[in-house]
């Protein structure tokens, strides 16, 4: 069965020790509480999976769509929707974190791995990310968490708004206080914590747990910065940025300042898309849709080529050979 419309969705919130209230305040949505951490935007993950909102299929969430409809993504193959597109508003400094590859998350987690980038939304003067770390050797690592010794052990990098950072599995990082971010990553909930500042969940009374063995196993040493090869180019009334291509994702962002753009899909079965901000309308087989901040959305396979127009900055993103 075709369907050649976009397929609006509902997003999942999911509270945090270390959330806030960004997420009401900036782009309009319904929260939980006053520590909501995470839109769980563009998911099809157990732990949070987005519900569509229009069309034939409205009601079902993205993973029961997954499973029934396959047709809609192009017949691919893969047990799960291989994507995860998160908002992630830190009112606090996220818990010092790494990520498994597929391997051993498989192995261990019976699930993907996780390798993820961040589009920064917002970020408060002189913020900062944790990204990588110092330690020379794995020996080395083990000893410098062993004993604590956080302010040599880790690399910090300040961070602005309209940064991209590219974080692979293995990579020791933290998303900083006073940061948004939008995260494109693998469709996995796998973390291991190596260290989150001593702080005691106050619905549990204790601290959350560590993963220090597993955070020891995956870490990647010595830290190494990818190189990113960041491009621009215009298309029609707008400005196309193209972040990253990988196995597992390709991320873009498209800045229409106020006209109109023409868009046609490649090689990838299917793009995901996210309104950060602006408002206008994209045209796709002779219809047209309301674009307006917050809204997050998929083109399926049937649709080939769209138009947007208006005032709209807009990240987007499509799966890799990987995925």
């Amino acid at each position: 069965m075709t369907l050649k419309q976009p397929i609006f969705l509902k997003p999942f919130f999911q509270e945090k020790i270390w959330g806030g209230q960004r997420l009401k305040i900036k782009f309009g949505y319904s929260i939980p509480s006053s520590k909501t951490g995470e839109c769980w935007a563009i998911s099809a993950h157990a732990h949070g999976p987005a519900t569509i909102l229009n069309g034939q299929y409205k009601g079902q969430t993205l993973d029961e769509l997954w499973h029934d409809h396959r047709e809609v993504f192009g017949n691919v193959t893969g047990e799960v929707f291989p994507l995860l597109t998160k908002i992630l508003d830190a009112r606090e400094e996220l818990s010092v974190q790494v990520h498994p590859d597929d391997v051993y998350a498989m192995k261990h987690e019976h699930e993907l791995g996780k390798t993820e980038c961040w589009y920064v939304i917002a970020a408060d003067k002189d913020s900062e990310m944790i990204y990588g770390h110092h330690a020379r050797t794995k020996a080395e690592l083990a000893e410098m968490i062993e004993a604590g010794q956080w302010d040599k052990l880790l690399r910090r990098i300040p961070v602005k708004p309209g940064d991209f950072l590219y974080v692979p599995s293995g990579t020791i990082h933290a998303i900083g206080k006073g940061v948004m971010v939008l995260e494109t990553q693998q469709s996995s909930d796998t973390t291991y914590r190596v260290y989150d500042f001593d702080r005691v969940d106050k619905k549990t009374g204790e601290k959350r747990k560590l993963h220090i063995k597993q955070s020891i196993d995956v870490t990647n040493v010595p830290h190494n910065d990818p190189k990113l090869d960041i491009t621009t180019h215009k298309q029609g009334d707008a400005t196309i940025t193209n972040y990253i291509a990988t196995d597992f994702f390709s991320v873009y962002k498209w800045e229409l300042p106020l006209g109109k753009a023409s868009f046609k899909r490649r090689e990838a079965p299917y793009t995901l898309v996210s309104v950060l901000d602006g408002q206008g309308k994209i045209e796709v087989a002779g219809e047209s849709y309301t674009l307006a901040k917050g809204q997050h959305f998929i083109l399926p396979f049937d649709v080939k080529e769209w138009t947007i127009e208006g005032s709209l900055s807009i990240i987007a993103s499509e799966p890799g050979a990987k995925a």
